[in-house]
């Protein structure tokens, strides 16, 4: 029985991670989310109730076991929170961690940096120290495409260097892999980051572009599209995100022994270190993406084009190459299958 501990799980990726690792008996899995309001609270407690747990139960700290899945457990709590954070790693003895909590979104980095620093840099190092003295056996975590930055060579490759990130949330995930590695090497610990690419499907965040955009057409109202509509995605369906993190959290990081420091590929290292694309490879306009969604919803959207926002970046396309080679997968979903998906769920989840 291995004991997996997911954090996030409240949130979109790892609620669906956490429905996936729930199929295999040999897993114990640990949630962790601290619940905030940065979206509707409404929507975590949905997914946490498909899992079993009773949220008039939750508490700060307090452990609240699934009434569904006896191999599931959940806590309320801070991975900001030191105290707590050492606590839970001593008391439950991980043997792997899938790292899916911190402050998400570019735009509201512009806003509210302060929550990008306690959350995903405070919070990783709390995370980096359980790893440290609990002698976990493979630390993956979310990274993000928004890293690539200024880059404009396309497909984004993780042998390319990361230096210009423009907005604070991509400065935070970068300095995410740099600590990471850090750890890897001064004490040995297996550390994958994964840097996923415009995520979505059912159970999806509000604040993203297909809940916001489904939402308003179905209300008859206009739909911010930036850039004029010159901006181009690699979506990538949940389910394909879901079987990248289950095939590489059990193939712990190892050591690049053709790594050379006078030629630093910068996504593997002398460390049990690695860096993964997870893209679909296949990169849409946003109109196109709309298109997509109209057809699902049977109605036409209303647009209002703007101007290309502060943080936001022209173009993103995954070279998923590496992923494929080492776990013998590269997500694939198309953006029809996709988004018929979510408008599926999104229909029955708010009764349309």
């Amino acid at each position: 029985m291995y004991k997996v501990l997911v954090t996030g799980s409240a949130g979109f990726i790892g609620f669906h991670v956490v429905s996936r690792l729930l199929k295999k008996s040999q897993i114990h899995i640990i949630g962790l989310d601290s619940i905030n309001d940065y979206y509707d609270i409404s929507l975590k407690y949905g997914r946490l109730s498909e899992h079993g747990i009773e949220c008039n139960q939750l508490t700060n700290s307090h452990k609240v076991y699934s009434k569904k899945y006896p191999n599931y457990t959940f806590f309320k709590g801070d991975i900001a929170d030191s105290c707590f954070m050492t606590k839970l790693f001593n008391q439950e003895k991980f043997d792997y961690v899938i790292h899916l909590a911190g402050q998400a979104g570019v735009r509201y980095s512009l806003t509210s940096p302060h929550e990008y620093i306690t959350s995903n840099i405070q919070g990783f190092l709390n995370i980096l120290e359980g790893v440290r003295h609990n002698r976990i056996k493979h630390l993956v975590y979310a990274s993000t495409s928004s890293v690539y930055g200024l880059n404009t060579t396309v497909p984004f490759s993780e042998k390319q260097p990361t230096n210009h990130p423009i907005s604070l949330y991509a400065a935070t995930k970068k300095s995410n892999e740099l600590m990471a590695h850090s750890y890897s090497h001064l004490f040995g610990i297996p550390t994958t980051g994964l840097r996923f690419f415009t995520v979505y499907g059912p159970w999806g965040r509000p604040d993203m572009a297909l809940f916001s955009f489904a939402n308003s057409i179905i209300r008859n109202k206009a739909i911010d599209v930036f850039n004029n509509g010159n901006m181009i995605r690699d979506f990538t369906y949940i389910d394909d995100v879901i079987e990248s993190i289950e095939r590489v959290i059990f193939s712990p990081a190892e050591m690049n022994r053709e790594w050379s420091s006078d030629d630093p590929l910068p996504d593997s290292s002398s460390a049990p270190y690695k860096i993964y694309n997870v893209g679909n490879g296949q990169p849409s306009s946003i109109i196109s993406y709309i298109s997509a969604l109209e057809k699902a919803l049977g109605k036409r959207a209303l647009i209002n084009f703007k101007e290309l926002q502060p943080g936001d970046v022209l173009i993103t396309h995954a070279d998923s190459s590496s992923l494929l080679a080492d776990i013998d997968f590269k997500p694939n979903t198309t953006i029809e299958e996709g988004v018929n998906n979510f408008v599926n769920w999104f229909k029955v989840f708010y009764k349309v």
